[in-house]
């Protein structure tokens, strides 16, 4: 996906390792900007997340820039050699255009605002941020949009009908705040045995298999 050259930098970027770069451009922006976050996120990522929702806000982009964020934290999941890529300190001008036009095809942003915030972390060199930024950026939209993040835990993949019932459950209890909506995602971790882990907000609901496990060995240990 990305050039050998960029890729050979990698290679060489140890001895620069923790070079630090200002943090320009949209943290300015942000500062100056009367538009202000639902939520506060914090460090360097977060400093340029809320840079980001600032300059999409103000150019009524944030649905799309969401989006493209969104696409490139998978990639980053998907692909951790990028990762290294991307926290080369090594890399050229010429390298990193390549990698932000590379970017940019991959999340699918027709958005300035987005072309912008990648220019400015290659500037910066922080590009190795990326990810942190998308995550953080995640929380700040969810905020925005009133969503409540229910994670679904189970041993195995569970089919939209199930999520769907469990979405309807939950919405009527006490756990959603008026006016808010959850956004469900489901994991899968077969440690569980079986059950469920639900975690809403921070809040967890441990009903799986493993937690009964856990429980009765500790009856029967202090039993004895």
């Amino acid at each position: 996906m990305f050039s050998r050259q960029a890729v050979r930098c990698v290679r060489a970027a140890a001895p620069l390792a923790g070079r630090a770069a200002p943090v320009r451009g949209y943290a300015a922006a942000a500062a100056s900007s009367d538009i202000k976050p639902p939520v506060a996120v914090y460090g360097v990522d977060g400093t340029y997340a809320t840079a980001l929702y600032t300059a999409a806000a103000k150019s009524s982009s944030l649905d799309p820039t969401a989006k493209a964020l969104s696409s490139l934290s998978a990639l980053l999941e998907k692909d951790p050699k990028l990762a290294a890529i991307l926290s080369a300190p090594t890399l050229t001008a010429e390298d990193k255009g390549a990698i932000v036009a590379e970017l940019s095809k991959q999340a699918g942003a027709n958005s300035p605002t987005v072309k912008n915030f990648l220019d400015t972390l290659a500037e910066n060199n922080r590009l190795g941020l990326l990810k942190g930024v998308a995550d953080k950026f995640g929380e700040i939209i969810a905020a925005a949009r009133g969503e409540v993040e229910m994670r679904v835990t189970s041993a195995q993949p569970l089919d939209n009908k199930i999520l769907s019932r469990l979405e309807t459950a939950v919405s009527k209890s006490s756990y959603v705040g008026a006016g808010k909506k959850l956004k469900v995602t489901n994991e899968v971790n077969p440690e569980i045995v079986g059950g469920l882990v639900v975690e809403i907000g921070d809040r967890t609901i441990d009903l799986s298999v493993s937690a009964r496990i856990a429980k009765m060995n500790k009856l029967l240990s202090d039993t004895l």
